[in-house]
């Protein structure tokens, strides 16, 4: 059962200034745990408890700090209009790769956390101007910020990010994304099944450097994910669904809602499809706790892209199309984890 999210008001009055002590508490009540783990360190040679310990303190700091920052920007410009919009945009995707930059900083160093990409000849197209509709992959803890954080820093891209409401239950994410034009999902739903008028209007106003970063498959995928959608299609008397969910290993089938929404928006918008591996051998807290730190669990990701004047037009061509795109994700994922 999911906890309703607070309005937003709520949010704003009440819980954003009760968190700030509270954030207080727990960085100094993780501060504490990680010197003591630091203290035993000699006979832990893996040093969880110091590396989670640690990563909470970073985390919870650099939150705190989103909410200054936003907290701030606001007082400056409470409505931006005219011109400061450009600006309020900029300085706000700044304050986005500030805060992804250091959370992978900060995983790198405790956990050995490492992204291998690997591109496609036609890499170039990634930084070309155009909008682009990014369709990737969701698979462990991090995906997101990760890829978020690559198409700014690598392809020099703003993420516009199609995601779930749960992220605004984090104070600051939540004040930060919001203010990016970002469309939350409903999580009990996903990002096939509502608010396709979102994120029409979110493709509609993409400019040239601009990537909508949606996640079709619309939750994080685990077996057990997996197991459960078939049976639901199959419940749901539709068999051909649930064969080519059935068909797909490491992928739970794309919802194509979003999708659709999104290229009747913007057909001059290029498709990107994201594979990656690594981050999903990574399902259960236990399994999170045996792996780190992760030496030998880098992520691995490809990507491939397909130009506006090859995509399908119709919406049933376009659903089996982005079928394919899927059963080729799983592919890649399958020969990536084989030995």
């Amino acid at each position: 059962m999911s906890v309703p999210l607070p309005p937003r008001w709520l949010r704003r009055s009440v819980i954003v200034p009760l968190w700030l002590p509270v954030g207080v508490v727990l960085i100094v009540v993780f501060a504490l745990i990680a010197m003591a783990a630091a203290v035993v360190a000699p006979i832990t040679p893996r040093r969880r408890v110091l590396r989670l310990a640690a990563f909470a303190v970073i985390y919870l700091a650099i939150d705190l700090g989103l909410i200054v920052a936003c907290t701030g920007l606001w007082l400056r410009h409470p409505t931006p209009a005219g011109h400061e919009t450009k600006e309020w945009d900029s300085v706000h995707t700044r304050l986005l790769f500030w805060t992804l930059s250091r959370l992978l900083k900060a995983a790198r160093v405790l956990f050995a956390f490492d992204v291998i990409v690997e591109e496609p000849p036609d890499a170039a197209a990634m930084r070309s101007g155009g909008p682009l509709l990014v369709l990737a992959r969701h698979a462990g803890p991090g995906d997101s910020f990760t890829i978020a954080y690559l198409l700014m820093s690598r392809y020099r891209r703003r993420p516009r990010i199609v995601l779930k409401d749960v992220l605004q239950f984090d104070p600051g994410l939540d004040m930060l994304l919001n203010r990016m034009s970002s469309c939350f999902l409903h999580s009990r739903t996903g990002a096939g099944d509502d608010l396709a008028d979102q994120v029409a209007t979110l493709a509609a106003d993409l400019e040239n450097d601009d990537a909508l970063l949606i996640f079709p498959e619309g939750m994080n995928w685990t077996p057990r994910r997996r197991r459960r959608a078939i049976r639901h299609l199959r419940r749901s008397q539709e068999p051909e669904a649930a064969a080519v969910a059935e068909a797909m290993t490491h992928v739970l089938c794309p919802r194509p809602g979003g999708v659709l929404a999104a290229l009747d928006a913007r057909p001059d918008a290029g498709a990107v499809i994201v594979a990656h591996t690594g981050l999903d051998t990574l399902v259960t807290p236990r399994q999170v706790w045996k792996r780190l730190p992760l030496i030998d669990t880098p992520m691995r990701l490809h990507w491939w892209f397909q130009p506006p004047g090859e995509l399908p037009a119709g919406d049933a061509e376009r659903v089996q199309w982005l079928e394919r795109q899927w059963t080729q994700v799983d592919q890649w994922v399958e020969e990536r984890q084989t030995p």
